[in-house]
């Protein structure tokens, strides 16, 4: 049977498995609905990978990941300019819902970030075009303000639909539960992006207490303090009513278990806590 709107982001096993064999173990599980990396793609070849969607129907719920706009020079903002040009077209041949965007943080040497974000919304309008002729979504992911020096500058809900609303069509947000959980204005702000219709993807995962590594201990739905169902009433209510994608992080923990009683987990607290 298939379990109905639920996607696995394929990060979450990418320490188990490459491509094919995630989509081989998430069909056995009745998992119709994924979201591949580029290095998973790459490694396996794009031409393959989209044989892989098309033959057994896939749902790809977003390809992660173009964005790292902002640079030291203008010869690094081109080259990241060009390798978004070649993730939209990736996107498009894995007929993803769209592109996430990881926007990038403070070029090196640089305290400006307010410059950072100048950068990141002059990067999506220079690719902007591309997506457009292409008909593939950028999703704005704003990321935790932990990683507003290294990752994302970008770092609320309200910045990343500021920066959709100057750039229009074909520009909407990711929204991940483990970013964006801890935002006072969260509800405020899902409710704009609905009204807009910018929701793209709908992330979930938890936030552990205590994390031990902000990057690589995201914790399993249901085992940290995010308010996942609270989170799906607002994203729904604003008009969202697209899969929830699993992307969890864990190299100490999910990583090193068995892919198969990780997707099985995924399962269970999909239905009994998110």
């Amino acid at each position: 049977m298939t379990v109905e709107g639920l996607s696995i982001n394929l990060a979450t096993v990418r320490q188990q498995w490459d491509m094919r064999q995630a989509v081989e173990a998430c069909l056995t599980q009745g998992i119709r609905a994924i979201a591949p990396w580029r290095d998973q793609v790459a490694k396996i070849g794009l031409d393959e990978a989209a044989r892989i969607v098309a033959a057994n129907d896939l749902k790809v719920t977003g390809l992660c990941r173009g964005g790292m706009f902002p640079a030291a020079d203008a010869e690094g903002r081109a080259a990241a300019i060009d390798d978004n040009k070649r993730a939209i077209d990736e996107a498009c041949a894995l007929r993803a819902d769209c592109l996430v965007l990881v926007v990038g943080g403070l070029p090196q040497g640089s305290r400006d970030i307010v410059h950072a974000r100048e950068m990141v919304a002059d990067g999506i309008a220079a690719i902007l075009p591309h997506a457009r002729a292409a008909g593939m979504p950028l999703a704005i992911e704003p990321l935790h303000p932990m990683y507003a020096a290294d990752r994302a500058c970008v770092n609320t809900l309200a910045q990343a639909l500021d920066i959709c609303d100057l750039l229009g069509e074909g520009v909407g947000v990711a929204v991940d539960v483990y970013h964006v959980w801890w935002d006072p204005d969260l509800a405020r702000q899902i409710a704009r992006a609905g009204a807009s219709g910018r929701i793209l993807a709908h992330h979930i995962c938890d936030w552990l207490v205590p994390t031990k590594d902000l990057l690589l201990d995201r914790g399993m739905m249901g085992d940290g303090v995010i308010d996942l169902k609270g989170i799906r009433r607002m994203i729904e209510a604003a008009g969202f009513l697209g899969h929830q994608e699993v992307e969890i992080f864990s190299s100490e923990n999910w990583w090193k278990r068995p892919g198969e009683e990780v997707l099985t987990t995924c399962i269970e607290r999909f239905h009994t806590v998110c």
